[in-house]
Formats: structure tokens, C-alpha cells, sequence
């Protein structure tokens, strides 16, 4: 890696028509500075409300099937990595950007074998995305809204009268009894009031309610999976994020593997020589 770049520049702070802008202002100099060099980009920027909409491509999907639906915006030199789809029970599920994190890891912490059973990834966040792989493909996933739910609950719910302004440092026991409540009879629906009525009964309250909250959400994703005792996971998550997601998977008899921080790029690397845009 030659070097990294950073700026907070979201798909909604960037105008309409103001892409091409928005990327010259950030990565132009660079370019310029390393002429002939391709571009691969990924996530909602190939969204119908990014640059321009990239196609998804079906499950099951590898490197290659990645590379051969890249959408050119500049033949050669800059193209946008198209997300996946796939269907259950009929109805749609799509990701963006989160298939280049998952190839990157794999390049990273390879399968043993292309007979290996399914192997499991989790990215953690708004919308959090369960992966199997298996041969090295993406065989399907499940999106979870577990991040934006919990922000919904925390702000807006009446929950949100219980809990502290600020999360504050995580409550394990808090958060522990929360995942472990999640595998229990009942359901999500009356499992989070009781982040009320722990409040109302003085048996919990302030951050530990809000770690409680939590480990409900989490623990539901993990209840949902209904992995295989013993099944290992690859976690990719922020620093944030990472270690609820291990205490609760090794909770419910997961061991877990965490991706490297820059599974991303070793993606975009990946699909560029597989696209033939790089050398070995």
C-alpha cells in the first residue's frame, strides 16, 4: 500500500452531478501524480443515488463474477464494483461495498479448502450483513437493520425516557444478559420492553439499560443465524463494534476470527487483478 486517504464525504454530502467533483477534489492530485493507474470503487457510490447505479450480480458470486460486472465509467481507468443479490423465500436482499470487505478478508483468512462446509462472516453496523461463503463464493447473506433500529429505540422509542443522553462505556453484565435473554422463548417485540420495565422496577438503569438494549439487538441477529454449535465467525467491525460482537458470539459457543482493518482494499486489489486491471 502506497499510501491512504480519508475524508468524511458520505453519499449525501455530495450534490447531484457533483460526483465527478467530489472526486477529483479528493483523489485528483494523487492521479495526476500517478498517471495511468486504475480506480476501482465500491459501496453506494454504484447506488441509484451515487454516481451512477452499478448492476447487482447474483449469488453465488466469486472474484470473478465481481470483475466481469464492473461498470466503467472511464473504459480502463475508472470503474465502479457492483454489489450482490440475493433472494429468500422470494424476496430481495442486496449489499453494497460489503462484498469487497468480505473477498478482502478472504484473501486475508482463507477457507481450507473449496469442499469446506459454509463459513460464516458478520459486518456489524446500520445494517448489519450475515455471509455465508463457501469455496470462496458468496452463497447468500441476511441484512439485519440491527444499527438503525437501535438508534431508533435509543432516540424516539419510549424507551428512550429510560435511557442516559450518551452511551457511555459498555455494561457487560448488562449486555451479556441481553444476548442471553434474546435465545430465549418470547421474541424481540416483548423481549425489549423489559429495558422499560427494569427501569420501572429499579433493577437497572442509565448505561446499563442501553448495553441491555444492545445485547437484545445483537443477540436477536444471532438467534436469527441459528449457526451450528461450534461454527466459527469472522467478524468485520470498527473497534466499536468488534468486541460486542465477539462476547456475544462466544456467549452462544462461537469461536471468532477478526478480519483485518484493511480487508477493503485487499478487495479492491483482488477483483482489479482478477478484472486484469493489475499485474500480479
Amino acid at each position: 500500500m502506497l499510501a491512504t486517504h480519508a475524508a468524511p464525504r458520505g453519499l449525501l454530502s455530495v450534490p447531484p452531478g457533483g460526483w465527478p467533483a467530489a472526486f477529483e477534489a479528493e483523489f485528483g492530485g494523487w492521479l495526476a501524480a500517478h498517471p495511468g493507474v486504475p480506480t476501482l470503487m465500491a459501496g453506494m457510490v454504484g447506488s441509484r443515488q451515487g454516481w451512477a447505479e452499478a448492476p447487482y450480480a447474483a449469488c453465488p458470486a466469486g472474484l470473478s463474477d465481481i470483475a466481469q460486472h464492473l461498470l466503467w465509467l472511464q473504459p480502463g481507468r475508472l470503474a465502479i464494483v457492483p454489489g450482490l443479490c440475493c433472494h429468500a423465500a422470494g424476496v430481495p436482499d442486496v449489499m453494497r461495498g460489503e462484498e469487497t470487505q468480505v473477498f478482502g478478508a478472504l484473501q486475508a483468512l482463507p477457507l481450507p479448502s473449496a469442499a469446506a462446509a459454509p463459513h460464516t462472516l458478520v459486518l456489524p453496523g446500520t445494517h448489519s450483513k450475515w455471509v455465508q461463503v463457501d469455496g470462496g463464493r458468496i452463497t447468500r447473506f441476511q441484512t439485519h437493520m440491527t444499527g438503525e433500529a437501535y438508534a431508533l429505540l435509543r432516540q424516539q422509542s419510549i424507551l428512550a425516557r429510560m435511557l442516559p443522553a450518551d452511551d457511555g462505556d459498555l455494561d457487560v453484565e448488562a449486555f451479556d444478559a441481553g444476548v442471553a435473554q434474546a435465545q430465549q422463548p418470547g421474541g424481540l417485540l416483548h423481549h425489549l420492553f423489559s429495558v422499560r420495565t427494569l427501569a420501572l422496577f429499579d433493577r437497572a438503569s442509565g448505561p446499563a439499560l442501553a448495553s441491555r438494549l444492545s445485547g437484545l439487538l445483537i443477540g436477536e441477529e444471532l438467534r436469527a443465524q441459528a449457526l451450528p454449535a461450534g461454527q466459527p465467525v469472522t467478524v468485520l467491525a470498527s473497534a466499536a463494534l468488534a468486541p460486542r460482537y465477539q462476547r456475544a458470539l462466544a456467549a452462544c459457543g462461537h469461536p471468532v476470527r477478526l478480519a483485518p482493518d484493511d480487508a477493503t482494499w485487499r478487495g479492491l486489489l483482488a477483483v482489479a487483478r482478477v478484472a486484469g486491471t493489475l499485474s500480479a
